[in-house]
């Protein structure tokens, strides 16, 4: 039977984990995200599991090279890594901006009488001319989720080392720490997916305000993050 301190590692990790999927940076890029591609419950919480999954896989990933090289990860680096993740947020809420400028207005090339003609119009009343297929959608959010998991790496397993007494326990309860942060994401995506779905249902410009909301969020969250590097 495990022991108790394995247990323990195990019970505290998963619920870590869960509570780290809250935080800011996290519901903010997960927001852009679904805003931008989440049509529906199933859709969001898809990119939310993609989201911990990259994050998860980073983890375990930066955490064995860490610790079986015994790397130390200096402040610096850790502030660019969070640095980095600050620019991400600014990109993911620049590109929705311009996305919801697209589907308001854009040009549609046509051709009448074998001349070809440019019209700008707008679809207040129709979905998108194309949609991410399945494993299009699911990368996006799989990459922002390595991203966050490089950027909080190295705390992780500074923190975990002070109490596992193997490389075994270290990694497995990164491992579960990445289960939790996975269950946490697919429910915070699926709760997002609901103003999101009541928005279009209640027309284009309510959806749109939504995504407006989340798109300046993220820039706004990113240029924090980078203003509070940029001065510490």
């Amino acid at each position: 039977m495990p022991d108790a301190q394995l247990l323990s590692i195990v019970g505290i990790g998963f619920l870590l984990g869960a509570r780290h999927a809250l935080d800011a940076d996290h519901i903010a890029a997960v927001a852009t995200i679904a805003s931008e591609r989440g049509r529906s419950l199933r859709d969001s919480g898809l990119i939310g599991l993609c989201w911990g999954v990259g994050h998860t896989v980073m983890l375990l990933g930066v955490g064995l090279i860490i610790v079986a090289f015994k790397i130390t990860v200096s402040e610096q680096m850790a502030a660019g890594f969070e640095f980095l993740v600050g620019l991400m947020l600014v990109g993911l809420g620049g590109s929705l901006a311009v996305r919801i400028v697209k589907e308001r207005w854009h040009y549609h090339a046509h051709e009448h009488g074998g001349r070809h003609h440019l019209h700008l119009h707008h679809h207040h009343d129709q979905e998108h001319h194309q949609h991410a297929h399945r494993l299009e959608g699911s990368l996006k959010p799989f990459a922002v989720g390595m991203v966050h998991g490089l950027a909080g790496s190295a705390a992780l397993v500074l923190m975990v080392a002070s109490a596992a007494r193997t490389i075994g326990e270290t990694l497995l309860y990164i491992a579960i720490f990445g289960l939790g942060s996975i269950v946490g994401m697919v429910l915070l995506g699926t709760v997002i997916s609901v103003p999101l779905t009541f928005s279009a249902s209640a027309g284009p410009g309510a959806r749109a305000a939504v995504q407006g909301l989340a798109s300046l969020a993220s820039i706004a969250l990113g240029l924090l993050i980078i203003a509070r590097l940029s001065f510490a």
